[in-house]
């Protein structure tokens, strides 16, 4: 390869790396502080660690294009660094992955901080490795080389990333996951094609396929994070009120087979007696209860229903393409899965709730408003029984 054509590499590689490096730090400005809950705190951490591999990579190709002033020690300097922050990213991103999974692995500190040993047996090889060469070095001529046990520094990262994968992979076509599948799906490809890259650049290093999977990848997250909190009720994880607005205007709208639409009005039982004995906490977590019946009391219809949480202690079901008789069963349903996870919960109080249905004729044109007027007087009916 001539000079002209190394340095035109050269710049083109430095060119993906800072352009990796702008986007990265431009989704870090973006989430940071948006969120404090743990799994976003290892998400920014993996921003930090992705941002110092980028630079150190980009540092490397400078000096060892002879960009900057060259040296043996700023080479084996800028590749320490890649590999430790290779190795961090790794981990704050299994971590960040088992968390939207709500893996028992990450559920204590303790077991959090076990699970870093892989990174500290990176750290401790790359300090062998000025003593004795092993994993890299600068030999006679200036030019860098792969020791013997280079491929280790590959292997202690990918530990974190081939488990993540795993665990999601298998969890796809587990049948109790079914529910989870779409999210388990996108976890499956998140580390995916980022292991892909790596392993493109481990065999043609010239090639920087990490940096560029890496950023897409990031930018993948970035985007499905955003939507989720546009869409999505932070606390029960339901469809938020704009997404149920949205998805019943679609259904009504496109609704070309003319099925009767139902709206179901689901409200939970005294819950101010709830917030106001035993506080806030108490009050999500029988939010939690309720949601998680209407998740099971739902599951046999699948695409025929969609669920959401429509403000306070006030959830609503939208279906199509089920009878009424399967809409009372579906409202068994989520009565007995709500007294099993009562039962299960043990909490000082019963969590019950009130349900109205509203059976909606698409081709009339009744806006979501009108049908929950119409589903809340049956509601308001159980409630006035209650007193």
């Amino acid at each position: 390869m001539s000079m002209s054509d190394g340095t035109l590499y050269s710049i083109l590689y430095i060119e993906i790396n800072l352009f990796s490096i702008i986007l990265v730090m431009i989704i870090q400005l973006k989430t940071f502080g948006l969120s404090r809950m743990v799994a976003q705190w290892n998400f920014s951490m993996s921003i930090f660690s992705l941002i110092a591999l980028f630079l150190s990579d980009t540092m490397w190709v400078l000096t060892a294009s002879r960009f900057i002033p060259y040296s043996d020690a700023a080479i084996i300097a800028y590749k320490d660094i890649y590999f430790f922050a290779a190795s961090l990213m790794c981990y704050f991103w299994f971590v960040y992955f088992e968390h939207l999974q709500d893996s028992p692995l990450v559920a204590s500190r303790r077991r959090t901080v076990l699970s870093s040993v892989f990174v500290w047996i990176q750290l401790l090889i790359i300090l062998i490795n000025h003593f004795t060469p092993i994993t890299y070095y600068v030999n006679e001529k200036g030019m860098y080389e792969r020791g013997p046990l280079f491929v280790s520094l590959y292997a202690f990262s990918y530990v974190y990333v081939m488990f993540t994968f795993a665990r999601a992979l298998l969890g796809v076509f587990t049948p109790s996951k079914r529910d989870h599948r779409k999210k388990l799906l996108k976890l499956v490809l998140f580390t995916f094609f980022p292991a892909l890259g790596g392993l493109i650049q481990y065999v043609v290093p010239r090639v920087p396929a990490l940096c560029t999977t890496l950023a897409i990848v990031v930018l993948m997250l970035y985007l499905d994070w955003t939507t989720e909190l546009i869409s999505v009720d932070p606390l029960t994880k339901l469809n938020n009120r704009k997404q149920l607005l949205f998805l019943y205007e679609q259904w009504t709208k496109n609704n070309d087979a003319h099925e009767t639409i139902y709206v179901v009005m689901i409200d939970a039982n005294k819950f101010k007696s709830i917030n106001d004995t035993y506080g806030h906490i108490e009050g999500d977590a029988a939010l939690v209860l309720i949601a998680d019946s209407m998740r099971k009391g739902v599951a046999g219809y699948r695409d025929k229903v969609n669920i959401a949480r429509y403000g306070g202690d006030e959830f609503v079901i939208i279906a199509k393409g089920i009878s009424d008789e399967d809409v009372e069963e579906m409202k068994k349903s989520i009565a007995g899965e709500l007294a099993e996870l009562n039962k299960k919960a043990k909490a000082p109080y019963t969590v019950t709730v009130s349900m109205g249905v509203a059976k909606i004729d698409s081709s009339e044109g009744l806006s979501f408003s009108d049908a929950a007027e119409i589903a809340d007087e049956e509601l308001y009916m159980q409630k006035r029984t209650l007193r």
